[in-house]
């Protein structure tokens, strides 16, 4: 398939992160949704007037929404229903932003969704939380595929594993191994020999959604009520990896305001050096007593931390050369992979929260080239080699 005939839906759509990245996929977006009025500034900023409807989604009857091919979403993570298993799968997300996606799913019938959230997702309630996302959407008649996936396959040095969640529209009795080499988005030739026997149907391999106990790993897929998970090695390099350091801005042009070298040097007076990675992040000073990530000092020959849109967060110190300061917001842009003056209509302190919740649109220009693609090939050799390792 040739992804430039797609129509796009964005919801919840931030500064457009979901949108640069079909953009460069060729990918027509011809709605799009936020609830935040400078979120849809930036938008409008980069896509054009009129490019992004400013409201509570809830309140937008789904008749004005256009139709589409794809739906696409980041939507926020909220509990559900405590009273479980007493109600139907609809009934226990009632209230819920996810439940309007539903909706809007189940009237509209595009042929794909693709969605986002935090890695937390598969493991909140042991896993319940997420399960309850899957069998609301598979009553849809979607087949659903997730991985984790990282920034990091794509040259941008941040950490942030991200669960992305795809949905093919499939109308069949069952699925096979052939249904998998022509569906999933995720899978590459590295994975090939992770999966059950190739001669006996997938559906051997899966378990009732609702009431399976195992933990939800970081790929899977499901279909019909029924899911089968594992864990796979993490996506090969698309990009060679960089370092914090390799997208730094040149410090003659750093402003002043990004500076904290005087307090943190009277910081470091009562902190002990600990010189050591924590997931990829260089850790060198942390304050004796002080948990909190503001009394970590950090280096730039790891990955970042996180960035998140909590706004203690922007004032985490690293040493760059001989300075203590904060990362600029044009750091940050980098960080997530959009252009350096994204969100240039916005105040410097704002665009740290604007881009803390965005999406990596290099890891959705990744997903969106593969749809209709026959992305790998089932090896049998590979099947073979393991099933004598099972």
């Amino acid at each position: 398939m040739t992804t430039n005939k797609l129509k796009a839906l964005e919801l919840f759509a931030g500064i457009g992160g979901f949108r640069l990245g079909m953009v460069n996929a060729n990918i027509q977006t011809v709605w799009a949704n936020d609830i935040n009025e400078l979120c849809c500034k930036v938008y409008e900023s980069n896509f054009g007037k009129d490019s992004i409807v400013l409201g509570d989604i809830n309140e937008i009857p789904i008749l004005d929404i256009p139709n589409h091919d794809i739906l696409t979403a980041g939507f926020p993570c909220q509990p559900f229903s405590p009273a479980g298993k007493k109600l139907g799968v609809r009934d226990i997300v009632r209230g819920t932003l996810f439940e309007r996606i539903i909706e809007i799913l189940d009237q509209k019938q595009p042929k794909y969704f693709f969605l986002e959230n935090v890695k937390r997702l598969l493991t909140m309630e042991n896993g319940s939380h997420f399960r309850l996302i899957l069998n609301a959407l598979s009553e849809l008649d979607y087949f659903i595929e997730w991985r984790i996936i990282s920034p990091l396959s794509f040259g941008i040095p941040q950490n942030r594993d991200r669960v992305f969640i795809f949905g093919t529209k499939l109308n069949s009795t069952d699925i096979t191994p052939n249904t998998l080499e022509k569906l999933s988005v995720f899978l590459t030739k590295e994975d090939n020999i992770l999966l059950p026997n190739i001669e006996v149907p997938l559906v051997k391999y899966m378990f009732p959604i609702m009431t399976t106990k195992r933990k939800n790993d970081n790929w899977g897929i499901a279909y019909k009520n029924q899911m089968f998970t594992q864990n796979l090695s993490l996506l090969p390099e698309i990009k060679p990896r960089k370092k914090l350091q390799d997208i730094l801005q040149d410090e003659s042009i750093v402003d002043i305001q990004f500076d904290f070298t005087i307090d943190t040097l009277e910081r470091i007076k009562q902190s002990k050096p600990v010189n050591r990675y924590c997931n990829g992040v260089e850790i060198l000073y942390n304050q004796d007593g002080g948990a909190r990530l503001g009394y970590t000092i950090f280096g730039t020959n790891g990955i970042a931390s996180t960035l998140t849109a909590s706004t203690s967060r922007h004032y985490e110190r690293y040493q760059v050369g001989d300075k203590f300061r904060r990362l600029t917001n044009i750091e940050y842009a980098r960080l997530m992979g959009f252009p350096d003056d994204w969100c240039q209509v916005a105040k410097i302190y704002d665009q740290y929260a604007l881009f803390g919740n965005a999406i990596v649109p290099a890891c959705v220009e990744w997903v969106c080239k593969r749809i209709g693609q026959r992305n790998f090939e089932l090896s049998k050799s590979g099947w073979q080699q393991l099933s004598l390792a099972i």
